[in-house]
């Protein structure tokens, strides 16, 4: 018994561990529309064809905010919740997918997860949902029917399973804050921190999901992950370069 549980303890198996996966937001940026998406796509494109492989993970944004305040109302549960918020995220994956077409753009679902390898290999760019397919089996959240495994937190979850090469949240802000930058403007930025301190820190709007920063204090395959304002030219580039531009949390 006492070497099966060494063995458990031992390291997985990396899968892609070249591979970057890349979170494009909803709200921040795909929500803004082309000026903020066209700028964003253009420079993942010149990283691709340096030679940087990734994955696009992309949020659902304001629609998918709607879509939970009226299940909500409705009084439906978390589950019911997790499966229609899903939808839209895939929508703005299809988007990425049309726009990015001429670059080797490919929509991967679920169901072809496997296939990713395949996708890189052969220079595509894969594109999928950052919403991980929980669905109707999605766990609720005490005091909470909101789904607490939303973009984010599938993004960085498929990450952890692959061993990625990194985890780069594109936001419309430079990275951390003390409080919302947008609210309060006496905010101080912070460049690097525990995941468990910001928990810690109990504030109200932290820049990525809470669950995000539970999962990484445990993971093994990324044991960090950076967060970057894609609306500034030249910081994805610098980021897919191992630059520690924006705001690092680490586990």
């Amino acid at each position: 018994m006492t070497q099966q549980f060494s063995n458990m303890q031992k390291d997985t198996h990396k899968v892609l561990p070249d591979v970057w996966v890349v979170k494009i937001g909803g709200q921040s940026l795909m929500d803004r529309g082309r000026a903020a998406v066209y700028p964003v796509l253009e420079e993942l494109v010149a990283a691709k064809n340096s030679g940087t492989q990734f994955i696009i993970g992309v949020g659902g944004g304001t629609r998918a905010r709607h879509v939970y305040a009226k299940a909500m109302e409705l009084d439906l549960p978390t589950g019911m919740l997790a499966k229609l918020g899903g939808a839209v995220p895939v929508q703005n994956a299809r988007m990425l997918q049309m726009l990015l077409a001429n670059d080797g753009g490919i929509m991967c679902y679920p169901d072809d997860f496997e296939k990713l390898p395949l996708y890189l290999r052969t220079g595509c760019i894969p594109i999928m949902s950052g919403m991980p397919p929980n669905e109707f089996w999605e766990k609720a959240e005490s005091g909470s029917r909101i789904p607490p495994n939303r973009t984010d937190a599938g993004v960085f979850l498929m990450a952890e399973f692959l061993s990625a090469k990194g985890v780069i949240f594109i936001k419309d802000e430079d990275g951390l804050y003390t409080d919302d930058p947008k609210k309060n403007p006496d905010a101080t930025f912070i460049k690097k921190c525990r995941a468990q301190d910001l928990l810690d820190s109990e504030q109200d709007d932290i820049v990525v999901e809470r669950a995000v920063l539970t999962y990484l204090r445990r993971a093994r395959g990324v044991r960090q992950i950076q967060v970057i304002n894609g609306l500034k030219p030249g910081q994805i580039t610098a980021a897919l370069s191992g630059e520690e531009v924006g705001s690092v949390i680490v586990a």
